[in-house]
């Protein structure tokens, strides 16, 4: 108790001289559905409460964009972001840009946590982001399509293909001539990465490059997931799904036009809300497996706030990422956008239960979800571009997945060391 007393009082000196005057902070919030509106209106009950100002920055809606924007900021030093959202697969690229918020935030506090996500975001020793909010990609179906065409909700990628075929036929001889079967992020982007490994890890094909460094994409099962997901494209899924990133695959399943969607926890409040034509026939699931061996996966996502080093006031900014990052605002995004706290303690909250039932399956999904090869550290942003580059030209026909794959492990092995990372 001592302790965590003394490193409350700690963070406290370190705040206290710069919270005295007020100063604005800068805060780049996401774009993505509610993510946006709900960091506005937290940024600013902190400003109320605070007696500080704060400034929302814009940000492209691709995760990519928002890297390169951000980094062309950072390299040039600038003043002008205090406050930065991070992605669950940058630290091993930005650390350099940002302060150790370690003095801030007692252990008793990080520990409140999901401990693979502090430890993720902690870069040689150094505590460059705080959890934010967490994710991992989920199947979403028309439980109303399902009950009326007698199907059960899949339990593997052939299961949910077929499922598809069997309700979007029927629908069709009914004059429903817009639904289609199922509905992805399927744009070269990082989205595109995030399903495809979901897809390769519920074959039983690995991970890319695995936590030892060894490059392992070019696998019959991987093979097999790749060229199953391709089949589907043009005859379930429809073509234009190849240019779709969240929003493009969330319109059409919520305009209803779609039986299944993959997607992350935050379309879950869209689909049910008040204009929401869905509203009240959606359930959501663990994405499918591979087949019978496989296993039901999910990519890991979720985003991280950090405080630029260049910034004028970081102590200020550091108020603010406690403010955002902590139980009470964490709980009131759960409720209102069902964006996943990273606080442990919230998935056993009766109130976000009821709210979000889905949750209480969702802390095995976290706990399970499946990483991305961030072991290849600066160069992630390249191994992830030849991975899902490859994987979009077997999707749209442009090759079959082990000529494809082939190439792409070759490339992997070049950018590593030896063979390896």
């Amino acid at each position: 108790m001592k302790k965590v007393l003394a490193g409350l009082v700690a963070a406290a000196a370190l705040i206290t001289p710069e919270l005295a005057q007020a100063e604005k902070v800068v805060i780049a919030c996401g774009s993505v559905g509610q993510e946006k509106e709900l960091c506005t209106q937290g940024a600013q009950a902190w400003a109320k409460k605070s007696g500080h100002t704060v400034e929302i920055m814009s940000v492209p809606t691709d995760a990519g964009q928002q890297l390169a924007q951000f980094q062309q900021l950072l390299a040039a030093g600038s003043t002008d972001l205090d406050v930065v959202r991070i992605d669950v697969i940058w630290p091993g690229i930005v650390a350099n840009y940002f302060i150790d918020l370690k003095p801030y935030f007692p252990e008793d506090v990080l520990k409140q946590h999901f401990q693979p996500i502090v430890k993720n975001n902690t870069v040689n020793g150094k505590l460059i982001a705080i959890p934010w909010f967490i994710e991992a990609g989920l199947l979403y179906y028309r439980k109303d399509l399902l009950e009326k065409h007698g199907q059960k909700p899949p339990t593997t990628w052939q299961e949910l293909a077929q499922t598809a075929k069997t309700i979007v036929d029927a629908e069709k001889k009914a004059g429903n001539d817009k639904l289609v079967g199922f509905v992805f992020q399927g744009k070269s982007y990082e989205g595109l990465t995030c399903n495809a490994l979901e897809w390769v890890d519920s074959f039983g094909g690995g991970t890319i490059v695995d936590p030892s460094g060894q490059v392992t994409i070019n696998n019959p099962k991987a093979v097999e997931a790749i060229d199953f997901m391709a089949s589907l494209v043009g005859n379930v899924v429809p073509k234009g799904v190849l240019s779709y990133e969240e929003e493009g695959a969330r319109g059409a399943f919520q305009s209803g036009n779609a039986v299944f969607m993959r997607n992350w926890p935050y379309a879950w409040a869209l689909a049910n809300s008040k204009d929401s034509p869905i509203k009240g026939k959606v359930e959501v699931m663990a994405l499918p497996k591979g087949g019978a061996d496989g296993k039901a996966t999910g990519a890991l996502g979720g985003w991280q706030l950090g405080v630029s080093k260049f910034s004028a006031h970081p102590d200020v900014a550091a108020d603010l990422v406690k403010y955002l990052a902590g139980p009470e605002e964490q709980k009131r995004r759960a409720l209102v956008g069902a964006f996943n706290p990273t606080i442990m303690s919230l998935y056993k909250d009766e109130e976000l239960l009821k709210a979000n039932p889905f949750f209480g399956s969702l802390y095995d999904t976290f706990t399970n979800a499946v990483p991305r090869p961030t072991i290849t550290g600066s160069k992630y942003n390249q191994v992830s571009t030849e991975f899902r580059n490859a994987v979009y030209s077997t999707l749209s026909g442009k090759g079959k997945a082990a000529d494809n794959l082939k190439k792409v492990d070759a490339k992997l092995k070049s950018l590593g060391k030896n063979g390896k990372w």
